[in-house]
């Protein structure tokens, strides 16, 4: 499964592709310019937002709008626009960083993230040259609010199903538009709406719709469970006048639109999730070491410590995954040149569709876990409003919901791995076979612990057996079901589940050995200690959680005599030896206790 080491990755090949790690883009690679406007974020949400989050939780949207347009003057509104309308076109990475900051100020991230990202990047991306001058530059730099308006209450998941109507005026001039559309982010102050209908009930589209169009209303805030300091509302179309200038790209081609902003989506959100797990571990850290019990602080307990390391390794695996992505967009964005071309861009963040619902599915469940541990640190008062961890845990929830839900994301991802492959752009299909023909030779496939003088030798044979299993169990589903295998929704998680923690993986291995690399070569060996440590105890869990969405695969396959051969190569495939996570987390925990927060 050996690749050319030079060759960029492209989406998905890291299923089959052995990645120099100097092809991988880290957080250690971040440069002083985009370290700036993260700390420039970060400066904004401690001295602006943060001492103003109980009114925000209670919906005070006369004071979000006022620190929405602080943040556009800021700049912090313009990373993602292009120079030419009023942004600032800077790098994803950049505009990953300011996501990530922003979450340190709860749900307020989400009011500038909807305006932002799903809100104005379908202008970005699919207007024209008129429309990008008339909305962008207001959007840039906050005189104007985006909302996105695409769920309705009978179609969630199924966003092609929607109901809302657009039909062509008598004159030609507008198009007429009415419908309901349902959980709506900057309802009650924004001023744009992206607003998904069918043309003459047939052609999913999208439009460009004013707030000041006459007809159009919203309904009263919902009461959520959390996010509280976002508004949530429903949007109602009655005969809502929009001029024909205002349809966003082609009739009918809506789905577009809203499939490539979905992806960009869920890569933000990942980022998001990042964020949020660094401020849980910060709170809980801090928490542990003022709380005594038995005479000692909390943290110097050990089940203390393992949650703590547990958190922290889970938070390393997250910012590996998502900032991998984040740095696969900005070398394609690159590869096109100086100037800006929406739907070329839209493309090239495209091709990494797969990684984007793996960051979004893994980064949204290690969050929750991430916060629920965080809670069951501080105990009691983990359930009082006082605490910060209590809003953590509550906001938390809905990420697993938001840009499309986990469950959706999960079928897609094989449903993506097999569309590349049968259109000969992922070769799954020859490394399948040739996996057969090694099976078929009794050669030895499990990890023997590599070269002595690579720290992370046995990682890499473990992560090499994983993706062997995953060629092994889906050539099983595939050769199982053929045309069918699209109804079998459990083995397509399972195997989704597969695909996501090697990416995990593979994206924590890369890391640590780029830092291994970096360390060696500055003559100090030791300083990624942290990262090899954290990256053992992942991959031998990870190894288990694999071993256990295989065999559920395998016995909903088969039974008797043919089930017991498969586990029997299975066996092969997972064997790896243990280490001692106990020593390895104590370690780790030791840094994030005297650090007081996440440690890379």
């Amino acid at each position: 499964m050996a690749a050319d080491q030079d060759k960029a990755p492209r989406g998905g090949s890291f299923l089959l592709e052995d990645v120099n790690p100097a092809q991988v883009f880290t957080p250690e690679d971040f440069t002083p310019e985009q370290k700036v406007i993260a700390e420039t974020t970060r400066r904004f949400v401690d001295e602006e937002v943060l001492p103003n989050g109980e009114q925000l939780e209670h919906q005070d949207w006369d004071l979000t709008v006022k620190l929405l347009r602080r943040a556009g003057e800021l700049g912090l509104l313009a990373a993602d626009v292009p120079e030419a309308y009023g942004g600032l076109g800077l790098d994803k990475v950049s505009s990953s960083l300011i996501t990530e900051a922003l979450t340190r100020g709860g749900s307020f991230a989400l009011s500038v993230g909807a305006h932002v990202g799903i809100g104005t990047l379908p202008i970005v991306y699919f207007g024209n040259a008129d429309q990008r001058a008339r909305y962008l530059p207001a959007l840039a730099s906050g005189e104007k609010f985006a909302a996105y308006a695409l769920t309705e209450p009978g179609s969630g998941s199924d966003a092609l199903g929607a109901k809302a109507t657009a039909r062509l005026s008598p004159d030609g001039r507008h198009y007429i538009l009415n419908g309901t559309k349902q959980f709506i982010t900057n309802a009650a102050f924004a001023d744009v709406f992206i607003v998904y209908a069918k043309i003459d009930g047939e052609h999913f589209s999208a439009f460009i719709v004013d707030r000041s169009s006459p007809g159009l209303t919203t309904g009263p805030e919902e009461r959520k469970m959390g996010i509280k300091a976002s508004s949530t509302r429903q949007l109602i179309l009655q005969d809502v006048h929009v001029p024909v200038e205002n349809l966003l790209g082609d009739p009918g081609r809506g789905h577009v639109i809203a499939f490539n902003i979905l992806n960009i989506g869920r890569h933000k959100l990942a980022v998001g999730c990042v964020g949020g797990m660094k401020a849980a571990i910060e709170a809980s850290v801090r928490y542990a070491k003022q709380r005594r019990q038995f005479q000692r602080a909390i943290a110097e307990f050990p089940l203390i410590q393992q949650k703590l390391a547990d958190m922290n390794i889970r938070t390393f695996v997250t910012e590996s995954m998502a900032y991998r992505t984040t740095g696969d967009m900005d070398r394609e964005l690159a590869a096109l040149g100086g100037s800006f071309d929406g739907p070329s861009a839209a493309r090239a963040i495209a091709e990494y569709a797969l990684e984007c619902s793996a960051d979004k599915v893994y980064a949204s469940e290690a969050l929750d876990f991430v916060v629920d541990e965080g809670v069951q640190i501080h105990g009691g008062v983990g359930y009082i409003q006082e605490y910060p961890i209590e809003r953590m845990y509550r906001d938390s929830r809905i990420n697993r919901i938001f840009e499309g839900t986990n469950e959706i994301n999960r079928l897609l991802i094989p449903d993506m791995l097999l569309r590349k492959a049968m259109r000969g752009e992922l070769g799954l299909f020859p490394a399948a076979e040739a996996l057969q023909r090694e099976l078929l030779s009794g050669g030895h496939l499990a990890a023997d612990g590599g070269d002595p003088a690579d720290p992370l030798a046995a990682e890499r044979q473990l992560l090499a057996q994983a993706k062997k299993v995953f060629l092994f169990v889906g050539a099983s589903a595939v050769q199982k079901y053929m045309q069918a295998l699209e109804g079998e929704q459990e083995t397509l998680a399972a195997l989704a589940d597969i695909v996501i923690e090697i990416y995990a993986l593979d994206s924590a291995l890369l890391r640590a050995a780029k830092a291994v690399w970096r360390g060696e070569s500055a003559g100090a060996g030791d300083s990624a200690r942290n990262q090899v440590e954290m990256v053992r105890v992942y991959a031998r869990e990870a190894m288990e959680r694999i071993d256990a969405r295989a065999r559920q695969i395998l016995a909903g396959m088969e039974e008797g005599d043919a089930l017991r051969t498969q586990l029997a190569v299975l066996r092969r495939l997972t064997r790896f030896e243990p280490v001692n996570s106990k020593a390895l987390k104590r370690a780790i925990a030791a840094r994030v206790i005297a650090a007081e927060k996440y440690v890379s």
